[in-house]
């Protein structure tokens, strides 16, 4: 009703002032001799001016409607705005539009599969390099480069793992299998895997997770979270003879993995941007190797698992990230 008597505003000051105009050019011809005919003048035009407002309204009522309602989704937009020659026009310029938009759509995801196959193509392919490299490696044990080359390839490898799962992450339901699993499995497999960075470092793994503990989460993303968290804490410790811990434990709001980090801790202006894509913050400054892409995996999987994810740090402390696995979605052996 808005739009309509917006839209028909100057039609009725124009009949208004037409009435007038008539009525005193007919006063001046000797019209309107009595009272009676006058109220029937006004009654007549008046009632002109309605029938013709209500057919305008009725016939565009469904326009108006669009109008004032704003879509939810795209194919709102597609709803039919009437039969009145304008909104037939409204109608096909929606459509057209809308066809225009569903075509750039679909370029847009082709060329971002073809970019998501290459990055996936690319990573595997530079996997056998890397595994010739290390076979090298293995051959010319105990020569002083070997420690070097190993430590860059295993950055390199870092590398790929990101960038690999960052173009999974699109795709997360066509690669996601929910099962049972027991904690402290995964987190060892987790840790020897990372043993070389561990020693290299000097910073000793203490797990503290009862064999028993399961939870429900996908077996492989559940590994790249905790091999993330875990690479994180390594990386931001400095100084020999420190602990990185690993717990598990039972809340009220679920259970909870928890990796504990005796490091150089976030500042406090850093650690609310820590999940934003790209953000290193000072530590990642101070660091160089920082790509500001793995916690922000970590949250998105998190997310998309059903998880939660909570940090905490000190600056020259330490930082806890906890993971809760809420009991909707957990069980016990």
């Amino acid at each position: 009703m808005k739009f309509f008597l917006h839209d028909h505003m100057l039609f009725v000051i124009l009949y208004f002032f037409n009435m007038i105009f008539l009525f005193i050019f007919y006063r001046k011809l000797g019209g309107f001799e009595t009272l009676e005919n006058v109220y029937y003048f006004i009654f007549l035009s008046s009632f002109l001016l309605g029938v013709f407002l209500l057919f305008r309204y009725f016939s565009y009522k469904k326009l108006y409607d669009k109008l004032s309602k704003l879509p939810s989704k795209l194919e709102d937009t597609l709803s039919s705005a009437g039969t009145a020659p304008i909104a037939v026009g409204i109608n096909k310029l929606l459509q057209t539009q809308y066809n225009l938009y569903q075509e750039q759509i679909q370029r847009y995801k082709c060329k971002q599969a073809e970019h998501l196959t290459f990055m996936n193509q690319w990573v595997h392919q530079m996997k056998t390099p890397i595994s010739v490299i290390h076979l090298i490696l293995q051959e010319n044990e105990g020569e002083p480069y070997v420690e070097n080359i190993r430590q860059e390839i295993e950055r390199i490898s870092r590398g790929l793992n990101i960038a690999m799962n960052m173009a999974r992450l699109d795709r997360f339901e066509h690669d996601f299998s929910v099962e049972t699993i027991f904690l402290y499995s995964i987190v060892t497999e987790a840790i020897n895997d990372q043993k070389r960075y561990f020693i290299r470092k000097r910073v000793y793994p203490e797990v503290k997770i009862d064999v028993n503990i399961t939870v429900k989460s996908d077996r492989k993303w559940l590994k790249f979270i905790v091999h993330q968290l875990l690479v994180n804490a390594i990386k931001y410790t400095v100084g020999e003879n420190k602990k990185i811990t690993v717990s598990a434990y039972m809340t009220e709001n679920g259970k909870v993995l928890e990796v504990k980090d005796q490091g150089v801790g976030i500042p406090q202006k850093d650690i609310r941007r820590v999940f934003d894509p790209f953000f290193t913050g000072e530590n990642g400054r101070k660091f160089g190797e920082s790509t500001g892409m793995g916690l922000y995996l970590v949250n998105e999987v998190c997310k998309k698992l059903g998880h939660k994810i909570e940090i905490e740090s000190k600056v020259e402390e330490g930082t806890s990230i906890k993971i809760i696995f809420h009991q909707c979605i957990i069980t016990n052996v």
